[in-house]
């Protein structure tokens, strides 16, 4: 079983710079994919960024680009997500999700609220 916990949301004004950091744990935990999504009422949750756990390439939504970046620590199993540059429609809750070779389950966290004020 895998468990994704993530951290850094909060409120930040328009410009303004918040990271976020997802911590996987579980005993045969081989991630394929690890990213974030978003999601705010009314509206379906949406991809923002991902990783490829091997070979590190990036994945980012066009609204994103030039303004988040996504890394991992292997060591740590851990996923970040820089984002500079925020813009009040950033604001909503960001999931981390995590998918593992030869596993047919998709993994989420509980969530984080990240709120940008204009």
């Amino acid at each position: 079983q895998v468990q994704l916990v993530e951290s850094g949301g909060g409120l930040v004004q328009a410009g303004g710079s918040l990271r976020l950091s997802c911590e996987a744990s579980g005993r045969t935990f081989r991630p394929d994919f690890m990213g974030w999504f978003r999601e705010t009422p009314g509206k379906e949750r949406e991809f923002v960024a991902n990783i490829r756990w091997n070979t590190q390439s990036t994945f980012y939504r066009d609204s994103v680009k030039g303004r988040f970046a996504i890394s991992r620590d292997n060591a740590k199993n851990t996923v970040y997500l820089q984002m500079n540059n925020l813009k009040p429609e950033d604001t909503a809750v960001y999931y981390c999700n995590a998918v593992q070779t030869g596993d047919p389950l998709n993994y989420w966290g509980q969530g984080t609220q990240v709120t940008v004020s204009s």
